[in-house]
């Protein structure tokens, strides 16, 4: 154990101690051990290394280029089961953790859709349902959501040298990448999601704090009625 928390730490793992115990849990192998420090060691997410992350207090299947959820996105959950529904949309779903948990805490119906295939992959292995496809487009038609989560990219293209190694050079761009202001996909989601929010329903969207004013903004150009909590901005149709 000593001997392995050298090395997480000296490959720059500032849990070390944290890490150590997780990879040691994983097997009694010896090599297979050895293969998975190595991994780590040479800079690939610890959630990629295990194979799952905990998020929420459950575990969810995760691989190599497919974005891990972040535990700050454990706020967003809060505020949607908070809210309560019946229904529920994940857009740009990633691994489908975020809607996972939001569906779990309501016991709620839950609609997933993702773009990337490999994301897609994963996100079956975690919930029973999702959609290949851009956005709104691959769901079925005429369903209306209670509750909308939505982990969009939000990151300025000009910003993306500038992410930590980790998400830089292992997560995929299509899941970083938001566009020159970080809102390019946030902004045709607020343009799409009057056709799928229930009446009384909510769209959560997870932003930089400098960014929420200026969704609120976009939310209000079409029409709904937007708030702020911490990083996420809460979407709601107008009285």
């Amino acid at each position: 154990m000593t001997e392995l928390v050298a090395r997480l730490r000296a490959a720059g793992c500032v849990f070390a101690e944290d890490e150590a115990a997780l990879l040691l849990a994983e097997t009694d192998d010896p090599a297979e051990l050895e293969r998975l420090v190595r991994l780590r060691v040479d800079g690939l997410p610890l959630e990629h290394v295990l194979g799952w992350v905990e998020f929420h207090g459950r575990r969810y299947a995760v691989a190599p280029g497919v974005f891990v959820p972040r535990p700050r996105t454990e706020h967003l959950v809060d505020l949607a089961i908070a809210r309560g529904g019946s229904a529920v949309l994940d857009l740009c779903c990633g691994s489908g953790a975020v809607g996972a948990a939001v569906a779990h805490g309501l016991g709620a119906e839950l609609w997933s859709a993702e773009l990337d295939p490999a994301a897609v992959a994963v996100a079956r292995r975690n919930v029973p349902r999702v959609y290949e496809g851009d956005l709104y487009a691959p769901l079925p038609a005429g369903i209306l959501f209670d509750i909308i989560v939505v982990i969009a990219p939000y990151v300025p293209s000009g910003e993306i040298a500038l992410l930590p190694h980790e998400a830089r050079d292992f997560e995929p761009l299509l899941a970083l990448d938001g566009g020159s202001d970080g809102l390019d996909l946030v902004r045709r989601i607020l343009a799409g999601a009057g056709e799928r929010l229930a009446p009384d329903g909510a769209l959560f969207t997870e932003v930089s704090e400098e960014q929420a004013p200026a969704v609120v903004t976009i939310a209000e150009s079409h029409g709904f009625r937007a708030t702020v909590d911490d990083t996420v901005v809460i979407v709601t149709r107008r009285p």
